[in-house]
C-alpha cells in the first residue's frame, strides 16, 4: 500500500482500543458515546494528535447496532465538543440492511436533516461537513440524500465468508 493512504475507522471501537488507533487512522466513524469520545480525547493528547471524528447514529433503532438515538444526538455533540483533542466532522450511520434499496431512503433523508439542525446551532468544534451512510446494497440512495462518504466493501471484495 502507498504510505500517504488515509486509513478509516469504520467499526465498532472499544476503550480499550483506542490507544492503538488514534494516530494511525485520518478519521473514526464510529463514535457513539461520550466515553468513548473522552477516552479518544485522552489518548490523542498523550500522543499530541487532534483525532476528527463522526457521530455514530442508529437511525433505525435497531437492537443489532450501534450508535447514539436520533434524539439524543445533538446533546451528544454539545458534550462531546467540549473535548480538545477531538472534532466532530459530522454523522454516520447504518442502514437496514434490505433488498429494495429504497427503502432506507428516509432513514438517510433523517441523518440529513439531523446534521442541519446540529450545524444549525453552531457549536464551537463541531462541523457537519460529511454524512457517512450508504453501503453496497444503498449507496446511490445515501448519495441522492447527501452522503459524502459511502462503504462499499462488499462491492469491492466480495460478501464475507465467516466460516473461516
Amino acid at each position: 500500500m502507498p504510505k500517504d493512504i488515509d486509513w478509516h475507522l469504520i467499526g465498532h471501537l472499544q476503550r480499550n482500543k483506542v490507544k492503538y488507533i488514534v494516530d494511525q487512522v485520518k478519521l473514526i466513524h464510529s463514535v457513539d458515546s461520550y466515553r468513548l469520545a473522552e477516552e479518544i480525547n485522552i489518548q490523542a493528547k498523550k500522543k499530541g494528535v487532534v483525532v476528527p471524528i463522526l457521530i455514530e447514529v442508529n437511525a433505525a433503532n435497531e437492537a443489532t447496532k450501534f450508535g447514539v438515538k436520533v434524539e439524543e444526538t445533538a446533546q451528544l455533540c454539545e458534550e462531546i465538543a467540549h473535548l480538545d483533542a477531538v472534532h466532530i466532522m459530522g454523522l454516520m450511520t447504518i442502514a437496514p440492511n434490505v433488498v429494495v434499496p429504497e427503502e432506507n431512503r428516509a432513514i438517510f433523508h433523517k441523518i440529513k436533516a439531523l446534521s442541519v439542525d446540529i450545524a444549525s446551532k453552531n457549536i464551537d468544534n463541531v462541523d457537519m461537513r460529511i454524512l457517512s451512510m450508504g453501503m453496497t446494497n444503498d449507496f446511490e440512495v445515501a448519495i441522492e440524500e447527501g452522503a459524502t462518504h459511502v462503504r462499499v466493501g462488499t462491492a469491492i471484495f466480495g460478501e464475507r465468508n465467516y466460516s473461516i
